[in-house]
């Protein structure tokens, strides 16, 4: 591994030789009040002083205080995802407790409370998690008190709420089997198509967590805004989705490289990685539509990233791993594995493709899948995705300030070579 992407990956970055920035011309943006109002950016100072400080002065000595510090901040982290999950009792508590015992309404409730626990936890949780980290990055560790970071913790189950909605949703849509290692929620005994109505419940209670927890706070409009925005961007994408790969039809010139980031873009990026760091950045007191503009480019190409992932593992991954059964060939979706071998086939493989594509039969799903490893796609992925990585490392090195980097590359480093 070349040095420069060693030190990247232990958080230190260099840039070209040639360049000689002044310092000011980096960190001055960052020493502005303006980023975070009432308070200084310490948590972007920090990081913004780990960035340069690697090409200006003293490496060796930045790289042992890394070293020295490294369990106190792991334990900080553990700490945090630990307080995170622990306040998903007092999400359910909240959003249930009074209504339990009505009369008028208790089995509904009842009802709302089994769709939580079954729906909201379960999953790895990196959406909501993002939201309290980022803010933590982002805010003076003094003005962090109690009542901030249970915000924060709120805000990113809102996260997983929304996250909650779509999937349970989408899973009918695509009559999928599995979710994180369970059935999923349609498919329960008694259960079916009333899960639609469960899912708008789960969205609306993102709407009540909201108003509850931050009705007071000057960012509460931003946060509604910004969530109904991800939502109709999300159902947007969705329609693309659909659009694009009708059952029972398939029509493989549909299935474009642009027609697919599109469809990612709308459907998972936005919500996946702009919304939590956009969620936190607003609570922070950043609301400025360049350091947004700024977030959203980088966020939004991660995001892409991370759906190619999914669309490799969905069936280059193992089951007992990932937690669900994929479904892409049958369900006719433009995922990144057929527009890489529409680019790639002959015709008479594109003919092969056409024939089994879309199809629900378990040979045809093997013929395809025989077709991708013809084609050498599952190598043709890893190397796609390492060159996706330097690229977003490099985008992120150049374009992040004002914003402090580690944000990004937190991240980054948490889809990286992923398996689930």
């Amino acid at each position: 591994m070349p040095l420069s992407r060693w030190l990247r990956s232990m958080g230190i970055f260099l840039l070209p030789s040639p360049c000689r920035v002044p310092r000011e011309r980096w960190l001055g943006p960052l020493r502005q009040l303006s980023l975070v109002h009432r308070g200084s950016v310490l948590g972007a100072w920090q990081s913004a002083r780990c960035w340069c400080q690697a090409w200006t002065e003293e490496p060796r000595i930045h790289y042992s205080s890394l070293r020295m510090n490294g369990d106190q901040k792991l334990d900080v982290c553990d700490k945090s995802k630990q307080n995170f999950f622990q306040h998903f009792s007092q999400i359910v508590k909240v959003l249930t407790e009074e209504d339990m015992g009505c009369p008028e309404r208790g089995d509904a409730i009842a009802r709302l409370k089994e769709v939580l626990e079954y729906n909201v936890p379960g999953g790895k949780c990196n959406r909501g998690l993002t939201v309290l980290t980022t803010f933590q990055d982002l805010v003076e560790p003094k003005k962090q008190d109690a009542d901030s970071l249970q915000r924060a913790m709120t805000v990113g189950w809102c996260v997983e709420l929304l996250q909650a909605f779509f999937l349970v949703v989408d899973d009918i849509m695509d009559s999928s089997l599995t979710r994180r290692g369970k059935v999923c929620w349609y498919q329960k005994p008694g259960i079916g198509l009333d899960a639609i109505n469960d899912a708008v419940l789960l969205e609306a209670c993102v709407y009540r967590l909201l108003k509850l927890y931050c009705r007071e706070q000057p960012y509460y409009l931003n946060l509604i805004e910004l969530f109904l925005q991800t939502a109709y961007q999300t159902e947007l994408g969705q329609s693309l989705d659909l659009i694009t790969a009708p059952q029972g039809n398939v029509d493989l010139g549909r299935f474009t490289e642009k027609r697919f980031k599109s469809i990612v873009k709308n459907k998972t990026s936005f919500y996946s990685f702009y919304l939590p760091v956009a969620a936190a950045m607003y609570m922070a007191g950043i609301d400025g539509e360049e350091e947004h503009a700024i977030a959203k480019k980088i966020l939004l190409e991660i995001g892409e990233l991370f759906q190619s992932q999914d669309d490799y593992l969905d069936l280059f991954g193992d089951p007992s791993v990932t937690g669900k059964i994929g479904t892409d060939i049958q369900d006719n979706k433009c995922s990144w594995l057929v527009t890489q071998c529409l680019q790639r086939c002959s015709p008479e493989q594109r003919q092969i493709l056409q024939e089994n594509y879309g199809q629900k039969e378990a040979e045809k799903v093997a013929r395809v899948k025989a077709l991708y490893e013809e084609l050498n796609l599952p190598a043709v992925f890893l190397q796609w995705e390492e060159d996706r990585y330097n690229h977003l490392t490099d985008l992120i090195e150049q374009h992040s300030a004002p914003l402090p980097p580690t944000i990004f590359l937190k991240l980054l480093q948490s889809i990286y070579r992923r398996q689930k």
